[in-house]
């Protein structure tokens, strides 16, 4: 049985983790955005607000727990994972590290939204930065298969 869902259960893994990164990549933007450009108009912090809000529990959120349920499904799968390897241990580092980002942009969209941002353009620029060095692991990971 689970020979034959395994192609359907990886689709839909890819398929959410391409959906998760777009928020990864857009959400600290948007931040960017809210920083330098949100207070320049009446009622743009606002606006700003709204997107990250939707674009984090509408796109992020869902995808980021369909993502952690297919692919530990795939994992449970005893053909999947060569435990001996170290491809599938820097993938879970990284997928831990991706997790802490999700947080810690959910954490910062909260703060937006209570008006006590501190950060600068500058900084969310910087870490716009950490999911392209977490997919960059992950994908040679599973690719490479080192």
């Amino acid at each position: 049985m689970l020979s034959t869902l395994y192609p359907w259960i990886k689709a839909l893994h890819i398929m959410a983790v391409i959906s998760w990164m777009a928020g990864l990549f857009y959400l600290p933007r948007l931040f960017v955005y809210h920083v330098e450009r949100g207070q320049e108009a009446q009622g743009m912090a606002g606006i700003f607000e709204t997107m990250e809000l939707k674009l984090l529990r509408v796109i992020m959120n869902p995808a980021m727990i369909v993502a952690w349920l297919t692919g530990l499904t795939l994992a449970a799968m005893p053909w999947v994972l060569d435990t001996g390897a170290i491809w599938p241990y820097s993938k879970f580092i990284a997928l831990i590290g991706m997790t802490w980002f999700h947080m810690w942009c959910a954490r910062r969209r909260r703060i937006f939204a209570l008006g006590e941002n501190t950060l600068t353009g500058r900084n969310y620029r910087m870490m716009n930065e950490v999911p392209t060095v977490l997919m960059v692991v992950i994908v040679l990971s599973v690719v490479v298969k080192f």
